[in-house]
């Protein structure tokens, strides 16, 4: 990614995610928070994509999000044939295999939701999560209404 940003030009890199906390910390699979520092290097907009349901207004910040952290045999060995694992890192070695990072908000120039593209709060180096959660309850409850 950093070669291509590099040497072709990028003009916006786009990433998934698992969970987006209420200020726009965002958590996804490793590898995609040191994919915001590089597109930041490059003065490439880094953008979330992720449904209103993965936003979640009760998380503060991408700190309060639990990573969770696969076994280290997932890194250090392989299956063989047969049933048999063996062991191919040098005895001694440890592993920290976590299954998802958090790119900060600091990094992240707009979130898209089906709803728009949610952008900083003025003056803030935030996004106000829980206003668009709000707005989109609001909107299903006017429906709801409408219905009845």
């Amino acid at each position: 990614a950093a070669a291509l940003m590099l040497r072709k030009g990028i003009d916006a890199c786009v990433v998934g995610a698992d969970r987006v906390a209420a200020n726009g910390d965002s958590a996804n699979k490793i590898g995609t928070y040191a994919l915001s520092i590089i597109a930041k290097h490059h003065g490439v907009p880094f953008f979330v994509a992720a449904p209103t349901t993965t936003l979640d207004a009760r998380t503060a910040s991408g700190a309060d999000i639990t990573i969770e952290e696969r076994p280290p045999e997932e890194l250090c060995c392989i299956d063989l044939a047969g049933g048999e694992r063996r062991r191919i890192a040098a005895d001694g070695i440890d592993c920290w295999n976590p299954a998802f990072d958090v790119a900060p908000v600091a990094l992240i120039a707009g979130i898209i939701t089906e709803r728009r593209v949610l952008e900083k709060t003025p003056g803030e180096d935030a996004f106000d999560v829980p206003g668009l959660l709000r707005e989109a309850a609001a909107e299903r409850d006017a429906k709801r209404r409408r219905v009845a």
